[in-house]
């Protein structure tokens, strides 16, 4: 496998600030495909992507795992790698997909979280953990996965919240994830607008409540403070 046969699929909603570098680190890292599922924006987000390289921008109902669905119909590479689009590849990432042996099914990279406060190194590893050891990718981590495969577990779910964590479960029957070092850059204004410590701490409670069979929608009311 090429660089150039792993598709990138961006969803994307209100991303005018952050749609430009991230389209520009796919090109770097040796994409040609690449797909943004816009789910409605309302700023410049779609004509941005349109000039920074995106070969396909759609529109797409809203929702994460609806936009990467929507998206994942234009992939034509062997893989595809979802890339959130407050984040970025590093210039290596898809070449290290390619070095990995023929024998793999999925995986996700490794974080660099843009902030220079210790508390992120530690929630970056405990992230790469998660995946080495639940074999459990979040969505920020950039899942790659083969294109059939992706098709034969049927997509994301196009629930509210979860549509990461409900793909690793999928994809666990077909193998454990490959966890390469990326990384993938990721803005922490996630972390930053609730503080790391209590981001973390919520995350946490939905994965119990999620395991528990508290419904998407509950968790998802949750997520953004409700």
């Amino acid at each position: 496998m090429k660089p150039d046969e792993i598709s990138i699929v961006i969803p994307a909603l209100n991303e005018a600030d952050h749609i430009a570098p991230c389209i520009d680190s796919a090109l770097a890292s040796g994409a040609t495909e690449i797909i943004v599922s816009d789910g409605g924006s309302t700023d410049a987000t779609a004509s941005i992507a349109q000039n920074s390289g995106a070969g396909h921008v759609i529109r797409s109902l809203p929702g994460r795992g609806i936009q990467m669905n929507s998206g994942s119909v234009f992939a034509r590479g062997k893989a595809i790698l979802f890339l959130h689009a407050d984040s970025r590849l590093g210039k290596d990432t898809l070449d290290q997909i390619c070095r990995l042996d023929d024998e793999w099914v999925w995986g996700a990279c490794r974080q660099r979280i843009e902030s220079s406060e210790r508390i992120y190194r530690w929630i970056e590893s405990g992230n790469a953990a998660r995946v080495r050891w639940m074999s459990m990718a979040f969505g920020d981590q950039a899942i790659f996965v083969r294109r059939d495969v992706f098709k034969s577990v049927g997509g994301f779910s196009e629930s509210p919240l979860m549509e990461d964590v409900e793909l690793s479960k999928r994809l666990r029957s077909r193998g454990r994830p490959k966890l390469i070092d990326g990384p993938v850059i990721t803005s922490a204004r996630r972390w930053q607008n609730r503080g790391p410590v209590r981001q973390t701490l919520l995350n946490w409670r939905i994965q119990i409540a999620y395991k528990l069979g508290v419904a998407p929608e509950t968790l998802a009311d949750w997520y953004r403070g409700k």
